[in-house]
């Protein structure tokens, strides 16, 4: 069996994990940033001409990024914001080698995730937010597509996991804006400053639906994450039926 976290932000999905390798020793869990054979958020994914350009460009930290960096059919991953270095601009330039952000047109974005989904094999994991957080964010807020499109995308996500063994277990927010205001503080420096927040603010105002829709702020971010919960669960209602449990966040008992 392989268990997939889901959430919104906030939502407990790092305790639920923590919970369930606690409970389930043999397992290895997989957070954002990790080298995942499902997702790549946090990650470049680059082919090989183009990792060969960033270690002879980064050269006094290429064993740090060897290290750091798994061999897929033909491209590199290169989980890039788990190398510590005080190089000005390494980490924002390897950004631009995301699948995420509007990195790329829809149908390479498609075909990457359902290729690494058919191709996967593994047992015994526990994903964080690898099915559905990133990619949906990516597909609503930059691909600008229809509930419907990100709905029937997910049948292909399921037809890519047939015979798998896997469970979403999914975390459901009561109270979204309590549930940020908390990780707000939480993610701030000893001095308070906040370091996630505005991060996820320039993240939302500036997507190509916010702009579209003539949106931005506190309360349209909110706004946008219940959407995103409703879809979601919509999505695991409609598409994996049987395959998933609905918890409520911060509130369920494993």
């Amino acid at each position: 069996m392989n268990y997939f976290v889901e959430g919104l932000q906030g939502s407990g999905k790092s305790t639920l994990v923590r919970c369930l390798s606690e409970k389930y020793p043999d397992y290895k869990d997989i957070c954002e940033g990790d080298y995942s054979p499902v997702e790549l958020a946090w990650c470049a994914y680059v082919n090989r001409e183009t990792y060969s350009e960033i270690l002879e460009k980064y050269d006094a930290i290429r064993d740090e990024i060897k290290e750091k960096s798994f061999e897929e059919d033909d491209h590199m991953i290169i989980c890039y914001t788990r190398i510590l270095t005080d190089i000005p601009g390494f980490h924002k330039d390897l950004e631009k080698y995301e699948i995420y952000n509007g990195n790329l047109e829809q149908e390479a974005f498609k075909e990457i995730i359902l290729r690494r989904l058919r191709n996967w094999n593994g047992d015994k994991n526990i994903f964080e937010c690898s099915i559905f957080q990133n990619i949906v964010e990516d597909m609503i807020l930059f691909q600008k597509a229809s509930d419907q499109q990100i709905v029937d995308f997910y049948k292909d996500v399921r037809d890519a996991l047939s015979g798998k063994e896997y469970r979403i277990m999914y975390l459901q927010s009561d109270d979204i804006s309590s549930n940020i205001d908390i990780i707000r503080k939480e993610r701030s420096d000893d001095k308070g400053n906040e370091m996630w927040f505005p991060l996820m603010m320039g993240y939302f105002d500036n997507s190509p639906y916010a702009k579209e829709k003539g949106v931005s702020g506190y309360e349209s971010l909110i706004n946008h994450f219940a959407h995103r919960q409703e879809l979601e669960i919509r999505i695991c209602e409609e598409v994996f039926d049987g395959m998933y449990t609905l918890l409520k966040s911060k509130e369920y008992r494993l």
